[in-house]
C-alpha cells in the first residue's frame, strides 16, 4: 500500500467518524423535539423531557469529544494535535523522525529541471572556477 493510499485511508477513516458525530447530533435533535411534543401533548405542567435527553446529551458530548478533541484544554490545545499528527503520520509510515537515510531523493530531485539545465548550457566545465 503506497503512502497516498494509507493517507487517503487515514482521511476516509476520520470523516467517517465525524459523518458519524452529525448523524447522532442530527438523532438528538430530532428526538429531542419529539419528546418536547409528545411532554406538551401528554403531561401539561410536567416537564420530563429534559431527563432522556440530559442522559443522551452526556452521551452526545462524549461522542463530541472523542472526534474533535477538547478544544483549547489541556492535552487537547494546538500542541497537542501537532504532536498527534506526527505520531500518525510515523504510524502510517508517511515520516520518518529518527531514520532520514530511508528517504529517497531521487523522488525530491526535479528531473525536468535538471533536462532544462543540461540543454541550456551556455559555457564549458573548464570554465568554472
Amino acid at each position: 500500500m503506497t503512502n497516498k493510499n494509507k493517507l487517503e485511508e487515514a482521511i476516509r477513516k476520520r470523516l467517517k467518524k465525524r459523518r458519524s458525530f452529525y448523524s447522532h447530533l442530527g438523532s438528538y435533535v430530532a428526538v429531542g423535539l419529539f419528546f418536547v411534543l409528545l411532554n406538551a401533548a401528554t403531561s401539561y405542567g410536567v416537564w420530563w423531557f429534559y431527563y432522556p435527553m440530559l442522559g443522551w446529551g452526556i452521551g452526545l458530548l462524549t461522542h463530541y469529544f472523542s472526534v474533535f478533541g477538547i478544544p483549547g484544554i489541556g492535552i487537547y490545545d494546538d500542541a497537542w494535535e501537532e504532536t498527534t499528527l506526527q505520531e500518525e503520520l510515523e504510524r502510517l509510515g508517511l515520516k520518518k523522525k529518527e531514520d532520514t537515510s530511508t528517504i529517497d531523493t531521487e523522488a525530491l530531485e526535479l528531473p525536468e529541471l535538471q533536462k532544462e539545465t543540461r540543454q541550456k548550457k551556455d559555457w564549458d566545465e573548464s570554465e568554472l572556477v
